[in-house]
């Protein structure tokens, strides 16, 4: 069975982890309305894919015993500056999410959870991809600055993303 503290951070974790799906799909959004394509769908892929990661920790909490508990989720926002602004936001949002997960890897510790610690290894992993890959959209968007041409092939670029 789960202990008690493990168990609400796990959920607390779920939560923000359906947080980033929603900001991520709100910044589609932003992308949809620019009618920049490439960049809508690289935010709708990752939407999906923190909405599998929500899903790991819906199933560890089952998996370990415990108990699901959703709470509500706070609105994202919805306007930005620019492209640029919506990728830089994504790479520092990403690094908190590192910090939100080290967190967890730290409770587990000290609560003596293995399993939960060794659950969360591949999240340790993830984030390291994570924020590499937020990182190199936010070089390619200062080097290409917002030139009409270079913004369009990196839009097409972005594009080409494939789904989680």
């Amino acid at each position: 069975m789960i202990k008690e503290r493990i168990q609400e951070a796990l959920n607390h974790q779920l939560n923000r982890e359906l947080y980033s799906a929603y900001l991520y799909l709100s910044m589609s959004a932003y992308f949809e309305s620019l009618n920049l394509k490439g960049g809508a769908n690289w935010m709708r892929v990752q939407a999906r894919e923190e909405e599998t990661h929500a899903m790991k920790f819906y199933n560890h909490l089952i998996e370990r015993g415990g108990r699901v508990t959703l709470s509500a989720i706070e609105a994202p926002p919805s306007e930005w500056g620019s492209p640029l602004e919506v990728f830089e936001e994504t790479y520092k949002y990403e690094q908190k999410v590192t910090g939100l997960i080290n967190e967890l890897v730290n409770l587990c510790t000290s609560e003596q959870d293995q399993a939960t610690n060794n659950f969360l290894q591949w999240f340790v992993a993830e984030q390291v991809e994570e924020e590499a890959s937020a990182n190199e959209v936010v070089q390619k968007f200062k080097l290409a600055g917002e030139v009409g041409g270079r913004l369009f092939m990196l839009d097409k670029e972005l594009g080409q993303r494939g789904g989680a």
